[in-house]
């Protein structure tokens, strides 16, 4: 799962910086995207060393992001890039371990059926947020087609057409993986049933496209992990990130 991840990153950049240990991901046309403008660390490390490469790769940007997949590796550099001031969150490697539902109430969708609902969910997340910076956390979505052989953008629509629910799901038939990532509904619809439909609909696409191992991140402080664990999903590791406006 880790492999694949960082699979996807470099799949997914415009442009890629090797440093010891991982990479830059870059996609200089949507900066504002830190996820999209980040260092991944993905081999090992010495964790000291962590500060000064994400300087390297990530100077020319206001920002500095690394996503660690390796975890004993994050865990010892934690102490450091605090000191250097970042922040940190850990998120959740969960494992699909229950049965896969029947699907039903969701189905894939182009861009175009999401990007109403999207730039509303970001004007509530970003208030304060200019217009250009809206429009690349919305559009980058675009970049993530490229990231795994397949993607699909999972929507559970209202009877309008309008998209409720939504998410991404990244297939490796292949190796038989595939994730589920972004997993959003808009706040007027929630309650409805429509995150269930599209967890739902990405399982069992994921399932009929070959793909044995499903698993997600979570957040490990915020409470989608628990909803996550009664839809059959487990926790088996961990991958830190570290922020620096």
């Amino acid at each position: 799962m880790r492999a694949f991840l960082a699979a996807f990153a470099r799949r997914r950049a415009a442009r890629t910086v090797d440093v010891p240990g991982g990479f830059a991901e870059l996609n200089d046309d949507f900066a504002h995207s830190r996820v999209d403008n980040r260092l991944v660390v993905d081999g090992p490390v010495d964790p000291r060393a962590l500060p000064g490469l994400a300087e390297e790769a990530l100077g020319h940007l206001p920002h500095r992001l690394i996503t660690v997949l390796h975890e004993e590796t994050g865990v010892l550099g934690a102490p450091g890039l605090l000191a250097a001031g970042y922040t940190s969150a850990t998120h959740l490697v969960m494992l699909h371990t229950g049965r896969v539902p029947e699907g039903g109430g969701a189905a894939p969708v182009g861009l175009d059926v999401l990007r109403a609902a999207l730039v509303r969910r970001w004007r509530g997340f970003l208030p304060d947020a200019d217009d250009e910076t809206i429009r690349q956390l919305v559009e980058r979505r675009r970049l993530r087609a490229r990231g795994a052989d397949t993607v699909h953008f999972v929507a559970s629509r209202t009877p309008e057409g309008e998209a409720a629910s939504w998410a991404d799901l990244y297939l490796d038939p292949a190796r038989g993986i595939a994730q589920i990532e972004d997993l959003l509904t808009a706040e007027e619809h929630l309650g409805a049933g429509h995150g269930n439909a599209v967890l739902a609909a990405a399982l069992r696409l994921a399932a009929d496209g070959g793909c044995g191992t499903r698993f997600l991140l979570a957040d490990e402080d915020d409470w989608p992990r628990h909803w996550y664990g009664r839809r059959g999903f487990t926790a088996i590791g961990r991958v830190l990130e570290f922020e620096r406006a």
